[in-house]
């Protein structure tokens, strides 16, 4: 079975699983301190382990990474598949319709295939390296949004220091915080919002191995704070700042934030 096969078939399951929990005190009890270092919650284990028992039965990869389990060696496949397998989980536990699964399939360090849907609504967003991103199968483009003071975004910032976040709030048209980076990011590449801006420096590559891909099969671009390429570890504790943008607005977003 593909990847992106079996990443319907995982999804259709977590729906399953996770449906009494969500809008659920139950779903956001605390369960463990998860490989990221931070709370790991019903609803994030359940999925979890949904997904991991998919994969231990299919041979998808060698090592899957999650937020949740960490590194998790598997026989038969090839590759690494980074999960997150409820990405939004205050939204999620909180009934808000705006939460998704993440996965990433890579091999050598780069990703080649993505896949995330939002499990509210069922949509579905799939990238595969050089052949464009989808949304429900049908190609996506990123906006032509060239003015900040025409844009939307969604701008996360550092709770003890926001003086960067705030030039460049004042300065955008719309500011959006919706609270699911994987689904933000393939809201860029799907034109939805011209831009997504997280300077907390806790984004990891669970969160957006998959988004970062959907995002720049459909125009856009994504880069660190500097307009580097983003480069993630295979390390759930290690958080990165990132500026994904339509490409026509990357660069003064950089400026307004220096």
């Amino acid at each position: 079975m593909d990847f992106l096969s079996a990443c319907d078939e995982m999804a259709a399951l977590v729906r399953e699983r996770i449906r009494p929990l969500v809008g659920s005190p139950d779903g956001g009890q605390v369960i463990r301190m998860g490989a990221d270092h931070t709370p790991t919650e019903r609803i994030d284990q359940v999925a979890e382990d949904c997904v991991i028992g998919y994969v231990r039965k299919h041979d998808l990869c060698s090592l899957l990474i999650s937020e949740e389990a960490g590194k998790v060696p598997v026989d038969g496949g090839k590759g690494t598949i980074f999960l997150d397998p409820v990405d939004g989980t205050y939204n999620a536990v909180a009934g808000i319709p705006f939460y998704a699964l993440s996965l990433a399939w890579a091999t050598g360090g780069v990703v080649h295939q993505a896949f995330v849907q939002d499990l509210s609504s069922g949509e579905t967003f799939t990238a595969i390296r050089g052949k464009s991103a989808y949304c429900n199968r049908k190609p996506i483009c990123v906006s032509s949004t060239s003015r900040l003071d025409a844009c939307a975004m969604s701008v996360y910032g550092r709770k003890f220091d926001p003086t960067r976040m705030m030039q460049l709030g004042h300065k955008i048209r719309r500011w959006r915080l919706l609270g699911a980076s994987a689904l933000e990011l393939c809201y860029v590449g799907a034109g939805r919002i011209d831009g997504f801006v997280d300077l907390r420096g806790t984004l990891r590559v669970t969160d957006a191995a998959a988004g970062m891909l959907i995002c720049t099969e459909a125009g856009g671009m994504v880069s660190d704070l500097n307009g580097d390429p983003l480069e993630f570890p295979d390390e759930v504790t290690v958080g990165r700042c990132i500026i994904a943008t339509n490409g026509k607005l990357h660069h003064k977003v950089i400026e307004y934030l220096r």
